[in-house]
């Protein structure tokens, strides 16, 4: 038995969006997808292959053969078809504080079943960056859509290589199924197993209780020596800035915070060097990501733009922050008040302890000035399109506008040619470094400990743990 000890434990509806790491890697455990994500692009899985047409709008799936679900029944391509129009559905696709994520992308497709291996999916507009979507898009036993609808989620069944053997508030366990079209995994159970404070799984991996243990403290995990493996976050640490209402309407503030702010002195003070300075709207692991320093510390710079915007006398911003989500936020904005008060800036800080209602707030557009928040989806695509994008008005979206960042997504959106799209993704990440829509700061840095030694390990680029690629920990304590 390999057991992971992680902070949360939890299981929904596989068709509600979600970029809670602790839940995904038990989902990528038990359901296949279309296509799996390698770095920064996308491998066969469920299905063998793909086309694109021209305009971005038809894709063409062939699928793996004879692949059939945990209850037996046949995952053809009449059952994909079920799944992505579930996905679809109003009330599916729920993340905290935003409902129906899938169904602006997949809502009103046209889904042809050609043949049992063959899905033709036509889009209602194009998305030449469909598979960011597919990558989550976990393909469900139609047979227990209606248990799945009634809130059991233990009503889980896939195609995965582990199966769900039982769930529990504490642990939730899977066994290794046969012949998996992707391969044998090498472990043959799998426990998740719910340790919340970070001390205790460590604790509980050095005395050979767990052999993975996620979310360890960042120094105290030292003592693991080459049992400690870190790796970075794609979650970016940001304040939405209000550019609807309020001095942050005017791009010299915006981009005047930008300039203010150490990145690396943060690292160092708030985060005691456990996170990387992150200088443009998505990380390094992101599609597309620009290259080069991004946004630099230039406080008299700051200062000009200040002037310039009529505020030369200096200026108070009211914040909004939450008490987790990130964990940091109080300490953080604390440190970030320090800092902007070099270049005449103040905050007024109000507390939120309650994380889904300041999530709605947000959502609605209610902010004040800024807001301490996160940006999670590893699809550049979808942080330009629900985030960015004015025409779209996403549920984060507070009120920012630029054409030049609007044609770009347009242009995006139809290149189907992957290397052409990068470079146009490039082109707005630079963009938004001049007229910045958030104040970016830093990704975190994770640690996950291992029994035995696995000097080849890493972590995938989304910062989930793959179990069915984990190395063997037979024999391990």
């Amino acid at each position: 038995m390999t057991v992971i000890a992680q902070a949360r434990l939890g299981l929904h509806d596989p068709h509600d969006c979600t970029d809670a790491s602790d839940e995904l890697t038990i989902l990528h455990a038990i359901y296949d997808t279309l296509v799996r994500r390698t770095g920064q692009d996308f491998v066969p899985h469920l299905a063998q292959d793909w086309h694109v047409s021209a305009d971005a709008k038809t894709w063409t799936f062939h699928l793996q053969p004879d692949v059939f679900f945990h209850d037996g029944t046949p995952c053809d391509a009449a059952a994909v078809a079920l799944n992505l129009e579930r996905m679809a559905r109003e009330d599916k696709g729920y993340t905290l504080g935003s409902p129906a994520v899938w169904r602006q992308f997949l809502g009103h497709a046209v889904l042809d079943a050609t043949d049992t291996s063959t899905l033709r999916v036509t889009l209602a507009a194009p998305m030449a960056d469909l598979l960011d979507v597919l990558e989550q898009g976990f393909i469900v036993a139609p047979s227990v859509f209606a248990a799945l609808d009634g809130g059991d989620h233990t009503a889980h069944c896939g195609t995965g290589p582990y199966r769900l053997a039982s769930v529990s508030k504490c642990e939730i366990t899977a066994t290794r199924t046969a012949a998996h079209f992707a391969g044998t995994p090498e472990n043959a159970d799998i426990t998740w197993r719910l340790v919340p404070k970070a001390d205790d799984r460590l604790a509980q991996l050095q005395q050979g209780k767990v052999q993975i243990a996620n979310a360890l403290d960042f120094e105290v995990s030292r003592a693991l020596g080459a049992g400690r493996h870190t790796y970075l976050s794609p979650v970016a640490i940001i304040y939405l800035l209000n550019a609807a209402h309020g001095p942050l309407t005017d791009p010299r503030v915006r981009r005047a915070l930008s300039l203010a702010v150490d990145r690396q002195e943060i690292v160092e003070t708030v985060m005691h060097g456990a996170a990387q300075p992150l200088h443009g709207f998505v990380s390094p692991h992101h599609f597309g990501a620009g290259q080069g320093a991004g946004a630099q510390m230039d406080r008299a710079r700051a200062r000009e733009l200040l002037t310039q915007a009529g505020y030369a006398k200096g200026l108070t911003l009211d914040v909004d922050c939450p008490t987790r989500l990130p964990d940091e936020a109080q300490r953080l904005t604390a440190a970030l008040a320090d800092q902007l008060s070099t270049v005449g800036i103040s905050l007024t800080v109000h507390i939120h302890p309650e994380r889904e209602d300041y999530a709605h707030m947000v959502r609605r557009k209610e902010i004040r000035d800024m807001c301490v928040f996160d940006s999670s989806p590893m699809s550049t695509y979808r942080v330009l399109f629900e985030k960015i994008d004015s025409r779209v008005a996403g549920a984060w979206w507070q009120g920012y506008v630029n054409p030049r960042i609007e044609a770009l997504i347009d242009r995006g959106r139809v290149t189907t040619d992957r290397a052409a799209r990068a470079a146009l993704w490039a082109a707005a990440y630079a963009l938004l470094q001049e007229d910045p829509a958030w104040l970016t700061l830093y990704n975190p840095v994770r640690v996950i400990g291992l029994a035995g030694l696995h000097p080849d390990f890493t972590m995938p680029v989304d910062g989930v743990i793959d179990v069915p690629r984990l190395p063997s920990f037979r024999g391990a304590p």
